[in-house]
């Protein structure tokens, strides 16, 4: 089963673009259209397999080589800090990266002066880089769920989060106070893969660039 290129792809709308901008480029699997809870798909006429996994295993995956390729999003990537080759941004699953905290904080302070604050986030890693580099001392708080929730029970006053168009934060009087970074979908690669797979990985790559830069060219 060597000869296949398996992708590793997160299950939901990530999947569902990824597969959009992949059959534009001539890679599709019948196999993956209608309603099914299998993991693991395969078009044994192109030699392709494709993973449904979770956002955050992706990484995983393609770094141990069970996957040659996958799909996930920056955010992801800058979190896991894995060995991985990242030749792509897809353009897609666009957001930001953000700090956030209640309105009435932002009225009675100035971010610049913070020397010491306490944070709830999913992403620790990033988080405590950001504010290292800005010399700000911080007690981070790990969270899985709502993190908009910290700073209304106590838990937080302050929180480092995913937004796409803020409306979750605003419903819950927060106010976005700095971008950590914009976020969208890269197409990674395992290191290994692309020596042994060269010829067809190095040709979906050179098939994606035209495609994305079709798409900035019509824009």
């Amino acid at each position: 089963m060597s000869d296949y290129i398996t992708f590793a792809l997160p299950k939901g709308r990530i999947m569902q673009d990824s597969m959009e901008l992949f059959a534009r480029i001539g890679i599709t699997c019948p196999e993956m259209n209608g309603d099914s809870r299998k993991l693991v798909f395969e078009n044994p006429d192109t030699k392709f397999r494709f993973m449904a996994v979770r956002a955050t295993d992706v990484p995983t995956y393609v770094e141990y080589g069970c996957a040659d390729l996958g799909v996930v999003g920056k955010d992801t990537l800058l979190e896991q800090g894995k060995d991985l080759y990242e030749p792509l941004d897809l353009k897609f699953g666009f957001c930001r990266m953000v700090v956030a905290e209640p309105g009435v904080l932002l009225r009675d302070e100035d971010p610049a002066s913070w020397s010491n604050i306490r944070v709830a986030t999913k992403y620790p890693n990033i988080t405590e880089r950001y504010f290292a580099e800005r010399g700000v001392q911080v007690e981070l708080i790990k969270l899985y769920g709502s993190i908009e929730l910290a700073p209304l029970v106590g838990l937080a006053e302050r929180i480092v989060d995913l937004v796409s168009t803020g409306a979750t934060m605003r419903e819950n009087g927060l106010v976005e106070v700095e971008t950590i970074a914009e976020i969208t979908s890269r197409l990674i690669i395992n290191r290994a893969s692309l020596k042994t797979k060269h010829q067809r990985i190095t040709r979906i790559i050179q098939d994606l660039e035209r495609v994305l830069a079709e798409d900035v060219a019509n824009d």
